[in-house]
């Protein structure tokens, strides 16, 4: 793929940084850097007041395809998202609490929603005012989403749902969960699913616990269903499963170009790390941060080759297992640096405060989950023997 950035590019590039510069002045200022992996629930409130900035200068919904400004979004080319990825990263601008919205569920609204979702949810999505959070995994049901026992019994014109989410970011800052459920009790595995959308303000109906992590932190939630009213079926009843890949299927393209430049800062850490430490002198050491620089570049090219691209049902599942373990390994080669020392918390311990780590700390512990989360390893490739290279199913009871 020829991929380049024309004049028009650099001009937008240009109103994108001058606008960044403008707007991360006082409060929002305090916010640079935060929010990334394994520090989601840092500044949620304040991260908020950012989102709804955003929304007001027109920065949300670039992406929507077909949207063409219809919702209070502006459209811009894949080269042009790239862009504004680019120079967001550069001015480590805070982790977006409105992604789940913006990049997950307003594309599947455009693609299997009716005309009155996309009216309703679009809109306030675009000006940064409602925020998501996405319910799919379950205690037994993480990897394989086909065996989940969430249930949603018909109510009038919708629906009552009952079961349990975990591992849900942003539970209790977000105002709907989108939520896979079986709405039809004969069906098996991945029949009789819907994608409901499902308001979160229900007191008495749904409870969010936060998941404390041995970090210290709650990056994740569980939340419980108890005959919450959902209104509002995504594709049919019955298609929740096709709405739900066709979903996933969206997390890549200019969403997995964005992660690489925050790869690409982490890495930098790490290797300033290794030249404070003097651990660049180690040949193995520096042959595995050379490494990694150079897998980084593949992903990066292997990300613009398949831009835009549709109908490769393997793109996905090689694009997580190459991030997944590249990450890990990063985040064990940070460790693997500091030697010794990375047994040692930047601060003492104390009652209050027993779980302080560092930058580097935060980035081993987190991707230890790289691997899991999203689709583990295993099913990633049994996508890649079935659907690709046409590999007898594995039959699941």
């Amino acid at each position: 793929m020829d991929f380049g950035f024309g004049s028009g590019d650099e001009a937008f590039r240009a109103e994108a940084r001058e606008w960044l510069e403008g707007h991360l002045v006082g409060d929002f200022a305090e916010l640079a850097g935060r929010g990334g992996p394994g520090s989601e629930h840092e500044g949620a409130q304040e991260r908020r007041a950012w989102e709804r900035e955003l929304g007001a200068g027109g920065w949300i919904g670039l992406g929507w395809d077909g949207a063409e400004g219809a919702y209070g979004n502006r459209t811009a080319s894949l080269t042009r998202q790239v862009v504004w990825a680019e120079e967001y990263a550069r001015a480590r601008a805070p982790g977006r609490v409105g992604h789940i919205g913006e990049n997950l569920l307003a594309p599947t609204l455009l693609a299997y929603g009716d005309e009155v979702q996309r009216r309703r949810f679009l809109p306030a999505i675009a000006r940064g005012e409602e925020l998501w959070c996405q319910g799919y995994s379950e205690p037994d049901a993480g990897s394989d989403l086909a065996g989940l026992r969430t249930v949603a019994v018909r109510d009038g014109a919708g629906y009552r749902v009952s079961g349990q989410k975990i591992w849900t970011s942003l539970a209790g800052e977000a105002d709907w969960c989108f939520v896979l459920a079986r709405t039809d009790p004969a069906g098996r595995r991945h029949r009789g699913l819907s994608f409901l959308l499902v308001p979160m303000d229900q007191p008495g109906r749904i409870e969010v616990r936060p998941i404390r992590q041995m970090s210290g932190t709650a990056e994740f939630n569980e939340v419980f269903f108890d005959g919450a009213a959902a209104g509002h079926v995504v594709g049919g009843e019955g298609a929740g499963w096709r709405v739900a890949m066709g979903l996933l299927a969206r997390e890549r393209g200019v969403s997995t170009l964005v992660q690489q430049i925050g790869f690409a800062a982490e890495l930098a850490e790490v290797v300033g790390e290794a030249v404070r430490c003097g651990a660049l002198r180690d040949p193995v050491l520096r042959d595995q941060l050379v490494g990694q620089w150079a897998e980084l570049k593949v992903m990066r090219w292997n990300a613009l080759r398949t831009l835009g691209a549709a109908g490769d049902a393997g793109a996905p599942s090689v694009a997580k297992l190459l991030w997944g373990g590249w990450h890990q390994r990063l985040g064990e080669l940070a460790m693997r640096v500091r030697g010794a020392a990375a047994a040692l918390g930047p601060a003492d311990w104390t009652a209050q405060a027993p779980y302080e780590l560092d930058a580097l700390q935060r980035l081993f512990l987190f991707t230890r989950a790289d691997t899991l989360y999203g689709g583990s390893d295993e099913i990633q490739r049994n996508i890649i023997a079935e659907r690709v290279l046409g590999l007898p199913r594995v039959e699941r009871i």
